[in-house]
């Protein structure tokens, strides 16, 4: 049982087992909540040093905008927008700061303002500060059709692995809090399996039109779900106990953790009787490149040996190579070298997609690449400016090499293609006479 499920073994905070009303929860108490504090606890020192809504929204927060590379190996898709007016903050902005106490907080960013302190065995100076947050829901609608899923599953709010390019940055921004601080402040999604034993029974469709074909659920688009707060906390594991009660669903998990080996009993358990597959992301073979971009994440052979170990326990598992950042991980060989090595380690598909910056992103990688890679700056500056996007040929010319090297290493296994298909049902066990 995870922790956040078992009564025989504490949790490190209180669990409530039935539905709850969050305004009840907790006292409202602003002086103490995450969006007043000004003093950061867990402030980023040296890229070197070592070391996954609440709402449901229609494209909303837990909605990853369309021109993020899709789980499940999708290829590189032509997205039109995405969703710059959730970016509430403005520019000038000071990182961290409190916002304008004039107007009352309302949604997730209420829920947060009363989100308490959880408990945490965690003592380095390094650590995030962590909140309890009393979601009204896990289970969230994705309107998008740009995407092959149509619910997302994200335990949590905040990422510690603080990815210098990620574009979950402006989720922060809904909870009135800078996107600076989405890997130092990580909201811990209380109950969040019973909420989805509610919402499986509830909004969840198991054979969706003509086709009877179950929705794709997608779990881990706008945080990682094997991010450090899961070994304490088990709300992925939690939310994997319930999906493995029930037959016939679809679902989808993306990580950068080699800790995903851990549920590996509940994941086949999954498989057995539900459509599973697995996106591991390496963006890099480079182990110090991989220091500077994603700071506190497993190395990349952690996470490649984590691809060997899920198919030798049989689960369908894969790697997004995503994002493919212009002139930092996009050199002769080096997406090669990466196909190349996720196929020895038994992935059966590879996917990738190029960088796109939001501006709560380009907040934090803009003065990154100035420091580290300042022979760029100019280049980004010209694609970047004005656009998410980086131009359209050069984005073409990665598909066409993508798909060269799918071809030569023999990626055709195409697992996006398969959630337009029923659940095959589990062959019958044959009985001994």
């Amino acid at each position: 049982m995870s922790p956040v499920l078992s009564s025989s073994k504490p949790a490190g905070f209180p669990i409530r087992r039935a539905p709850f009303s969050s305004a009840s929860l907790f006292p409202v108490c602003p002086d103490h909540s995450p969006n007043t504090r000004t003093s950061e606890r867990a402030p980023l020192h040296d890229p070197g040093s070592i070391v996954p809504d609440g709402i449901s929204n229609s494209g909303g927060s837990d909605c990853p905008p369309s021109a993020i590379p899709v789980p499940c190996g999708d290829p590189l898709r032509n997205a039109q927008d995405f969703r710059k007016d959730a970016v509430l903050v403005a520019k000038d902005a000071v990182p961290g700061a409190a916002p304008d106490r004039a107007a009352p907080l309302v949604g997730i960013a209420r829920l947060a303002s009363i989100s308490p302190a959880a408990p945490t065995r965690r003592t380095s100076d390094q650590r995030p500060e962590y909140f309890l947050l009393p979601v009204k829901s896990i289970l969230n609608k994705c309107e998008s059709g740009r995407v092959p899923f149509d619910w997302t599953i994200n335990p949590y709010r905040g990422c510690e692995f603080a990815c210098k390019y990620c574009y979950a940055r402006y989720t922060h921004e809904f909870m009135e809090l800078d996107g600076l601080a989405f890997e130092k402040k990580i909201f811990v999604k209380k109950d969040a399996a019973v909420l989805l034993t509610r919402e499986i029974a509830t909004k969840y469709s198991f054979a969706a039109g003509r086709a009877s074909v179950p929705e794709h659920i997608c779990i881990g688009t706008a945080t990682d779900p094997y991010q450090p707060a899961e070994k304490e906390y088990g709300v992925t594991r939690a939310c994997l106990e319930e999906l493995a009660r029930h037959n016939g669903l679809s679902v989808s998990i993306t990580t950068k953790s080699n800790l995903v080996t851990r549920d590996i009993d509940l994941l086949q358990e999954i498989a057995k009787h539900s459509r599973l597959y697995v996106d591991i992301t390496v963006t890099t073979l480079r182990p110090r490149l991989a220091r500077l971009l994603e700071p506190r994440a497993p190395r990349p052979d952690l996470r490649l040996a984590a691809i060997r170990k899920l198919r030798d326990a049989g689960i369908s598992v894969g790697v997004l190579a995503s994002p493919l950042i212009p002139g930092i991980t996009d050199r002769d060989g080096e997406l090669e070298s990466l196909a190349a090595a996720a196929k020895d380690a038994g992935a059966l598909w590879i996917s990738s997609g190029v960088l796109f910056l939001m501006p709560s992103s380009a907040k934090q990688f803009l003065p990154f690449l100035r420091e580290k890679f300042p022979r760029l700056t100019r280049q980004y500056q010209s694609w970047y400016s004005q656009n998410a996007y980086a131009p359209e040929p050069y984005r073409q010319k990665i598909a066409a090499r993508l798909a060269r090297i799918k071809s030569q290493l023999g990626f055709c296994f195409r697992p996006w293609e398969e959630l337009t298909h029923p659940v095959a049902p589990a062959p019958q066990l044959s009985l001994a006479l």
